[in-house]
């Protein structure tokens, strides 16, 4: 069944909104956003905020988001309004979930958390009010709106005609017919996602936090990436980033310190670092992080003194899986760099 033969049911239209950081630690429910406070939830595409100038025109990238180290408290973070109450709650550890970004559907995997809302008592419900505290809430944890407005026909059909459509069609509001928002949270080893949707009577809010960096990375030193090179031509380095950026986490450091040596050691020795990712995302998006993760690698490399010409650099995108993209544990082996013997 999709959103649009649900949408026509009243209770499809109920708004949904996150419980918030104050309801999580019994506080009071965050008060309404003055009027005049935000824009309003627009009819037109709105410009991104915060995505640097440049960007505006180009696909959009999370990684162009400023990071965000706000304190969180506990998921799902956002509260509703006063007067307002959430209701057919729906809420999974792991799950995949679309938002519109502006220029096209990023399926995002991760804990999710959706909720029709509804104006509690006599009180008239407001599309605007949901919408001017929602951005209120999101920017105070260090978010940006990257979307607002209605959703392009085909894209909607996609969204809508969507598993995740039926299971979260509380979250989702009328996404044929009314505007829509879409927030992202971007922090250094996750991204939060939020979609504010309307419907009439009621609105909708669905929120996927992508699973947190699982730090793996297990130091292969110096005379195991030798072995490797030598009996196989290449070796998978561990090296972990941020989600969906080229950003080398800190505990990665030692792994660098390791590759270092081993140029060191053998001035002769020229390396090719390629770079490959899962299958989530679109292929294109893919080939572009790929190439922006052997790019920061040979950068690190540079930086600790090893010369630019005997690095080369390639991405691969999910071109070359060696494992099963079905699974978690396939995916997190087919996110890798690879050191390559030239």
């Amino acid at each position: 069944m999709s959103v649009r033969s649900l949408a026509r049911q009243p209770w499809v239209l109920a708004p949904v909104l996150l419980l918030g950081l104050a309801a999580c630690k019994g506080e009071p429910a965050a008060a309404p956003v003055a009027q005049g406070a935000a824009p309003s939830m627009a009819t037109d595409a709105a410009p991104a905020e915060g995505v640097p100038a440049a960007a505006l025109g180009a696909p959009f990238n999370v990684a162009d988001l400023p990071v965000s180290n706000a304190s969180l408290g506990s998921f799902p973070y956002l509260g509703l309004p006063q007067g307002y109450a959430s209701a057919d709650v729906v809420q999974s550890e792991f799950d995949r979930v679309p938002f519109w970004t502006g220029d096209r559907v990023e399926w995002v995997e991760g804990k999710v958390y959706s909720t029709a809302v509804h104006a509690a008592g006599d009180r008239p419900y407001s599309q605007l009010e949901l919408g001017r505290n929602v951005q209120e809430m999101v920017s105070s944890l260090g978010g940006k709106r990257i979307f607002s407005g209605v959703l392009p026909a085909p894209m909607a059909s996609e969204i809508g005609n969507s598993k995740a459509a039926v299971t979260y069609v509380g979250g989702l509001g009328d996404i044929y017919n009314e505007p829509a928002e879409t927030y992202v949270i971007h922090r250094a080893d996750r991204d939060i996602w939020v979609h504010v949707g309307g419907g009439g009577s009621g609105g909708g809010l669905l929120l996927a936090e992508t699973k947190p960096v699982e730090i793996t990375a297990k130091l292969l030193p110096v005379d195991a990436l030798k072995q490797a090179l030598d009996v196989q031509g290449k070796v998978a380095i561990q090296v972990n980033f941020a989600t969906d950026a080229a950003q080398i986490l800190p505990e990665s450091a030692p792994q660098i310190v390791q590759v270092t040596t081993l140029l060191q050691q053998d001035p002769s020795l020229r390396l090719g670092v390629e770079g490959h990712t899962d299958n989530s995302g679109s292929p294109a998006r893919n080939q572009t992080l790929s190439q922006a993760r052997a790019d920061a690698v040979r950068a690190q490399l540079v930086a600790a003194g090893i010369a630019a010409d005997r690095l080369t650099t390639a991405g691969f995108g999910q071109e070359r899986p060696v494992a099963d993209n079905a699974t978690e544990l396939g995916r997190s082996q087919n996110r890798r760099v690879e050191l390559v013997k030239r």
